[in-house]
Order: C-alpha cells, then sequence, then structure tokens
C-alpha cells in the first residue's frame, strides 16, 4: 500500500527501550521487527519526566516537539539545545549520551529513527497556507501534520485528508505531491531512503 495514514489514536503503546517511559509506534519497517533489529521506525512519545534518553548503537535519530512547552538537552559535548512545539528539529546519534529536561510540564515529541548500515533520513518542517506543491523522491516519505487544522494531500491522484496531530507515510511513490490548506500550516516532512551500498 503506497500510503498509509498514521494515527496515534490506533497506535501500539510500548516501553521505551531504557523504561523510563511509554510510546506510540506509529510505523517500523520491516513489519514485526523489534528495537534491536529495525531499518526504520517512527513514534511518538509524551515525556512527563525529565531523564536520559534509550541508547540506540548504530542508530540516526530526528527529534521534534509536538505539543507542550519544550525540552532542553544536554548533549554529550555539553552543548544545550532547546527545542519549542512546532519548531526545530534535534539531530543526534543514537549512541550520544542526552539528558533531556523539561522546560515547563510534559511534552509530546516524534521521534524518526534510521539504521545507519541501511537507511538515511532527512527531517524539515514547512509552514504555508494555501496550495504547495512537493516534489517526492524518497523510497519513504512522512508528513507530518503539527498544525491545529487538516491538510489535504492529493499523492498519486488519490486525495488524503491529513487531521491535526495525524500524519502520512507514502512509500515507493515517487512524483509531485499537491498540498493544501485552508489555515496556516505546519508539516514536519521526512525522506527516508536506502543506504548508499
Amino acid at each position: 500500500m503506497p500510503c498509509a495514514l498514521l494515527d496515534p489514536a490506533t497506535a501500539i503503546a510500548m516501553p521505551w527501550k531504557n523504561g523510563g517511559g511509554t510510546t506510540l509506534q506509529l510505523a517500523i519497517s520491516p513489519k514485526g521487527a523489534g528495537l534491536e533489529d529495525f531499518d526504520w521506525r517512527i513514534s511518538s512519545a509524551q515525556v512527563k519526566v525529565d531523564g536520559a534518553f534509550s541508547s540506540f548503537p548504530g542508530v540516526d535519530r530526528s527529534l521534534a516537539v509536538l505539543a507542550g512547552n519544550g525540552l532542553r538537552l544536554q548533549r554529550e559535548d555539553g552543548r544545550i539545545e532547546t527545542l519549542h512545539s512546532g519548531g526545530a528539529v534535534a539531530v543526534f546519534t543514537g549512541e550520544e549520551a542526552i539528558d533531556a529536561q523539561l522546560l515547563d510540564g510534559p511534552i509530546t515529541d516524534l521521534n524518526l529513527m534510521t539504521r545507519r548500515s541501511t537507511w538515511t533520513h532527512q527531517v524539515q518542517w514547512l509552514k504555508w497556507q494555501g496550495a504547495r506543491r512537493l516534489e517526492n523522491d524518497a523510497a519513504v516519505m512522512l508528513l507530518w501534520n503539527a498544525a491545529q487544522s487538516a491538510v489535504d494531500v492529493n499523492a498519486g491522484g488519490v486525495m488524503h485528508s491529513l487531521a491535526a496531530g495525524n500524519g502520512l507515510l507514502i512509500e515507493n511513490e515517487p512524483g509531485q505531491l499537491h498540498l493544501q490548506a485552508q489555515r496556516p500550516a505546519l508539516l514536519y516532512m521526512a525522506r527516508l531512503n536506502p543506504s548508499a551500498s
């Protein structure tokens, strides 16, 4: 199936690898893979307490805050990185020791992971209103609606209504996407591709 809607309301809840909380697994490849053998994984978690990130050796990660007041990351090299809802994406390796502190109350995040030996990914955010065209040149593309209203996505001639707080996963469907937003829109867009051998 080239396109699949990702809805947190129907996602599988599972414990974090380090046991510090729970996450909603939105999509994983290959199907049925676990935390030690996935190629790529998309998840969303509500972070309620400060703590260290789980270790994922050999994995590249991107993290965005979808809701809440924000998250402060203490990076392994001493840098401090602050993430706010609907803002920039943190990029780091699964090996890096990172400690996270909530700015003021729980947050909800979007987490994308790819196994470095087999897949790569890039995440960016798009803000616009009205009509927009987007070139899909990825093996797998994720569009995550981080705004408060729906966005219409025409992919391969099929129209999808992407509700607020939901995602659209597009696999092996290259070509132009046509986006339409009646109100100001914010999408996180991720491109996933197999690693060059």
